[in-house]
This record gives structure tokens, C-alpha cells and sequence, in this order.
């Protein structure tokens, strides 16, 4: 089967699923083809429960339709995948589930992107000619467990952080969390309240700052320059943690925004895990 559309959009996440509202508002023809059977598998089936928008929700609101006004700044994600909903249906988004994208290329003969697709539910393979071809499949799509010499004769258990929904099973149970980024703070955080004998492998020099600083920062950034709010967030952050270094938390010597600017590397923004390390209940180890 072959189908001619102006635009091909390549994953339902909310990347996706902005770009096909924007091109609706402007009677564009589009169709999403996501290879999950949901749009937002991200956030539907590769989360743990509790993840919230680190964000506040002015910053992170998808084209055209702002959140209702009565969801918590901070956004749970049980009211995120709520309002993405109601987005594909108030924005008449056309997905197209089950269409794993096997192929696409570029035709200079007549200017066209050729996606070939399997979908998976019929087993058949289907054509789309499309004038534009946007990829939204996110940089968090595949999950990626590096080569540790000894993990193929690990006897325990283990796995990636987008298979964690809570820490229940692993009470009283030794737990080593391997990244000191969002997710694995955070994580760290939680199985270590679940009862679990936590500790925490971190690499590099991290920022860390609450959800309420980032959003003062964030706020700022239209009126003042990043240089300013970065002295700003480490002043703030030196106020409420003080000096984390003889826990094994050193700073950056870059400032937090400036860091996300120049390499598109985040801070982390700390829900409860610094406090377990100074409690002592999550031991951090430090590599090089």
C-alpha cells in the first residue's frame, strides 16, 4: 500500500505531537506513525511512578493548549498523560499505531521522502510518499546498558532505569544506582525509601538545585543573562545544601545554564536524594 501525504511525522511523543497540532492550525495534511500502540510510550510505559514534570508547567505547555489551569505547577504524570490525551483528540491528531519504520529516503528525482513501514499488528509493509519527512522519535528512545565487565555473571538482578516503577520489591535489599542525572537521583531517592540499602555510583562533577530554582532561573531568562542566573542558582543552591564536597558532590565550574546551553547537559534537579546522602542513606561512590 502506498500513500501520499505532505508530512510524515516519526514518533507520537510530544515532540510529535506538537509539530502535527502546528501543522493542523495551519490545514497542513500530516500523519504520525509511531511504532509503540499508545502515543507517549515514553511517558506510559518507560516510567516510574513517580516522576513528575521537573519543569514548571508554563515552560513545558504543547502549542495552542495550555494546561488546565487547576493542574499543580510541578505536573504528576498520571494528569501529564491526562492532558496529552485530550490533546490528540482537541488538536484531531491522526497517529497511526503499530508502524515500525524500517526505511526512508530521499528521491531528488522528484523531491519526495519515500518511509517504507511494517505494521506490525497486520504484518504488511506500507509506502508513504511524503513533500517533508520530521523525526520525533526523542533522545531518550532506546534504552542503552553499557558493557560492564563481570555484569554477564552477575547473579543478581539488573536493569535499566526505563523498566523501575518503584522500589517495593528491593526492600532491604542491597541497590547500586549507576548515573547521578535526573533519573538516576531520583531514583536512588526512592528505592532508598522503600527500605532498600542504597548507593550511588556518581562520575562527574553535578549540579543540583530544587524544581523551585530551576523555575526562578527559568523565569529570569527573559530579563537577565544566563552568567547572572548561573551565580544566582550556585548562590542559592550553596544556601540550601551548603558545602556538599565532603559527601562526594562536587560542583562544575560551569554554571548550570550555561552547561545545558553548551552541551545540552541538564542539572539535576534534586526531589529529596541530597538530604538521603547527608542522612547517609544513599552512599555515593565516586569513579573516574
Amino acid at each position: 500500500m502506498e500513500v501520499e501525504i505532505p508530512v510524515v511525522i516519526v514518533g507520537a511523543g510530544p515532540g510529535g505531537l506538537a509539530t502535527s497540532a502546528c501543522l493542523n492550525k495551519h490545514s497542513i495534511s500530516n500523519i504520525i506513525l509511531e511504532k509503540d500502540d499508545c502515543h507517549a510510550s515514553l511517558w506510559r510505559k518507560r516510567a516510574y511512578d513517580r516522576l513528575k514534570l521537573h519543569l514548571g508547567k508554563d515552560f513545558c505547555n504543547l502549542p495552542h493548549m495550555p494546561f488546565p489551569s487547576d493542574f499543580p505547577t510541578f505536573v504528576p504524570r498520571v494528569d501529564f498523560l491526562r492532558y496529552l490525551d485530550d490533546y490528540v483528540t482537541h488538536m484531531k491528531i491522526c497517529i497511526r499505531y503499530n508502524r515500525y519504520v524500517n526505511d526512508a529516503s530521499f528521491d531528488a528525482t522528484n523531491g519526495k521522502w519515500r518511509v517504507c513501514v511494517h505494521d506490525t499488528t497486520l504484518n504488511l509493509d506500507e509506502i508513504y510518499v511524503a513533500d517533508y519527512l520530521v523525526v520525533a522519535t526523542g533522545e531518550n528512545c532506546d534504552p542503552y546498558i553499557p558493557m560492564i565487565n563481570g555484569l554477564e555473571s552477575f547473579e543478581g538482578e539488573y536493569l535499566h532505569c526505563s523498566k523501575y516503577l518503584n522500589g517495593r520489591p528491593w526492600y532491604d535489599k542491597n541497590v547500586l544506582v549507576v548515573g547521578s542525572g535526573n533519573f538516576g537521583m531520583e531514583i536512588a531517592y526512592d528505592v532508598s525509601t522503600w527500605g532498600a540499602n542504597t548507593s550511588m555510583v556518581i562520575r562527574s562533577p553535578v549540579h543540583y538545585l530544587t524544581k523551585e530554582m530551576v523555575y526562578i532561573g527559568m523565569s529570569l531568562l527573559k530579563y537577565i543573562s544566563i552568567e547572572k542566573i548561573d551565580k544566582l542558582m550556585v548562590f542559592m543552591s550553596k544556601m540550601v545544601y551548603g558545602d556538599m564536597s565532603k559527601y562526594g558532590l562536587v560542583r562544575p565550574k560551569d554554571g548550570p545554564f550555561a552547561m545545558k546551553k553548551k552541551g545540552g547537559r541538564t542539572p539535576t534537579i534534586d526531589v529529596g536524594c541530597v538530604k538521603q546522602i547527608k542522612k547517609g542513606k544513599v552512599k555515593k561512590i565516586q569513579i573516574h
